[in-house]
């Protein structure tokens, strides 16, 4: 079920930050992908295990991936996640990655979908609905 602002006033909030290093650059002196990815997966997860009160979620669907602007050494960068809607077993969330103090874009996921498992890696219910979310 999808989540309307209606059912419940969704807007995106920024839980977490990272500062970027040169450590985190690629060859163009700008943030690696690969290094982003990695932050969004992890912050991600926190995420999804909170809105499902789970620790046991997969990763199930992460859709592309537009990135709007490089970041650079120096840049703090923060993470920005809204719930889109509910499955049985699953959450589906937005993401959102921007500069902390120009508020410029960085990157953009639209669809990322986390599913509650069992012990042994069984779909189960995670027994949210919609207007608790």
């Amino acid at each position: 079920r999808k989540i309307n602002k209606s059912d419940n006033e969704v807007t995106m909030k920024y839980f977490s930050r990272h500062i970027i290093m040169p450590i985190h650059l690629n060859s163009t002196q700008s943030l690696c992908c690969g290094q982003l990815l990695s932050w969004v997966n992890e912050e991600a997860t926190i995420f999804a295990s909170c809105q499902m009160r789970s620790q046991f979620h997969i990763a199930k669907v992460i859709s592309e991936i537009n990135f709007m602007a490089p970041a650079q050494t120096g840049d703090i960068i923060e993470f920005g996640f809204e719930l889109v809607s509910l499955g049985q077993s699953s959450v589906t969330v937005r993401c959102k990655i921007r500069n902390k103090i120009n508020h410029a874009p960085i990157a953009f996921i639209d669809k990322m979908v986390f599913v509650n498992v069992n012990e042994n890696g069984l779909p189960i219910p995670h027994g949210m609905r919609a207007n608790a979310a």
